[in-house]
């Protein structure tokens, strides 16, 4: 889409918005933290009307009804609700990640309560789904060669990062920057840095990133010039010679912020008015201090790509931003529930700075641990004379816990352990890394009706992300 284009959709856009209001959701988050899924449960309740007690329209019975409209963009993805559903229900397996953006166009008709607007209203919602590591490209726009290298060299560096680094370090170390160009050198140093961020992704840095995000889901790009670069280790004085390797690398690192993350900002990310950004907390405090640092690092990216601040109907034209921002901590059904609040009170403390600077700017700012498919129910197993909260699901096949290793059929009761009352805590090493036990869960087994009809998907606390998001908006 171009930048015309992209303009005449926004005035398009606002003219329709006169006549039946349209809200712009998006859906990401970081590596493994249930994205598809999230967007699947949130279609599937809003079509079936299931009850949500937090969900205050839903809850007074004002939703009339919820049905799939046809696409909003003709030049972007369906997002697969129907397949992904099929998955979580007959097939019990979890839909594959985000590798790409998708969308979704819902039509929820409804009936207003305010005095001057009481009756039937429509609201438009179009969901777009998109991986988080391209929201992190978003840090890239500002950020000239130089500087990225250098600070992508100088991480690499840190005692987590230095083992899973240093191939590519070594790689770097074996390159004279001033050389002339050689594709064939660019083409191994670049292989050699995916490489390096293919090891943080499996790592306990898995639930951070470091961009660029299209290294590890090119798509289209793959092989490109686009994504045929890397950083190079250059001092803090180096001026780049035309016609040498770094000079090569410099013009496609251009050229992917050019190519890539400008037209995802313009296309899809300026026009997002409300957002959700999932993230995989317990993972992150299992893997200790480092990893919840990584991961407050990412969060305060992630906050500083939003032009947050209030929505008017001319910013909505001209320079869209979305105006509420939604954190939320999912997987929440693998813990007990007395530990919910803890697991919140943790994601509050992560996003904590850089919360309160976007609100400063106008935006609105919240954190909810949620699941948006619950894949256990609570107990309690014994440990000696000791009762333990613990929760009980089916592990997949594969999953190991000490010895035990599941075989994707049989139920277990396990408990995950506790977070700390004080999630200040957590930083200091008061929760010992790898003492959490969270084995991957199979999707529930849902009930069939005589008729072939499923029950509702379970979930933990989807309703009051739905409130949030778009409450106001179904008044």
């Amino acid at each position: 889409m171009s930048r015309a284009s992209g303009a005449a959709h926004s005035l398009r856009q606002a003219g329709q918005d006169l006549f039946q209001p349209t809200l712009r959701l998006g859906v990401t988050g970081l590596a493994r933290s249930g994205k598809t899924v999230f967007t699947t449960a949130l279609v599937h309740h809003l079509i079936r009307r299931t009850p949500m007690p937090a969900f205050r329209a839903a809850a007074e019975g004002r939703i009339r009804q919820t049905r799939l409209a046809h696409q909003p963009n003709d030049d972007v993805p369906r997002f697969a609700f129907e397949a992904h559903l099929e998955a979580l229900v007959a097939d019990r397996r979890w839909p594959a990640s985000t590798s790409r953006t998708a969308e979704l166009r819902l039509e929820i008709d409804f009936e207003r309560t305010s005095r001057w607007r009481a009756g039937p209203a429509t609201l438009s919602l179009d969901i777009v789904d998109y991986p988080g590591e391209w929201l992190l490209d978003l840090s890239l726009i500002d950020q000239s060669y130089l500087d990225w290298s250098r600070e992508t060299v100088a991480a690499s560096g840190r005692p987590g990062r230095a083992a899973a680094a240093a191939p590519w370090r070594a790689a770097l170390a074996a390159v004279d920057p001033g050389a002339p160009a050689d594709e064939a050198k660019a083409e191994r140093l670049a292989e050699a840095f995916r490489a390096y961020l293919r090891a943080l992704r499996q790592g306990p840095e898995a639930v951070a990133t470091t961009p660029p995000g299209r290294f590890l889901m090119p798509g289209d790009l793959a092989g490109s010039p686009a994504l045929t670069f890397a950083p190079l280790d250059l001092g803090a004085e180096v001026r780049i010679a035309s016609g040498s390797l770094a000079a090569l690398m410099q013009r496609r690192f251009e050229s992917y912020k050019t190519r890539v993350v400008q037209p995802f900002f313009r296309d899809h990310f300026q026009r997002i008015e409300r957002q959700i950004v999932l993230v995989d907390v317990l993972a992150a405090a299992d893997g200790g201090p480092a990893a919840l640092a990584e991961l407050e690092e990412a969060l305060d990216r992630v906050l500083m790509a939003f032009n947050a601040g209030r929505n008017s109907f001319l910013s909505r034209i001209f320079a869209p931003r979305a105006d509420r921002v939604l954190f939320a901590a999912t997987k929440a059904d693998h813990i007990h529930h007395t530990s919910h609040d803890r697991l919140e009170r943790l994601l509050r403390l992560l996003v904590g700075r850089a919360v309160r600077r976007t609100e400063a700017a106008g935006a609105r700012v919240g954190t909810v641990a949620l699941a948006s498919v619950r894949a256990t129910r609570e107990t309690s197993i014994m440990e000696g004379r000791t009762s333990l909260r613990a929760v009980a699901g089916t592990p997949e096949a594969g999953e190991r816990i000490g010895d035990d290793v599941f075989d994707g059929e049989t139920e277990a009761a396990i408990f995950s352990g506790e977070l700390p009352a004080d999630p200040e805590t957590v930083f200091t090493g008061g929760l010992e890394p790898g003492s959490l036990r969270f084995p991957r869960f199979r999707p529930p087994r849902i009930p069939v009706d005589a008729a072939g009809r499923s029950a509702a998907l379970p979930h933990i606390r989807l309703d009051r992300a739905l409130d949030f998001l778009l409450g106001d908006r179904l008044p």
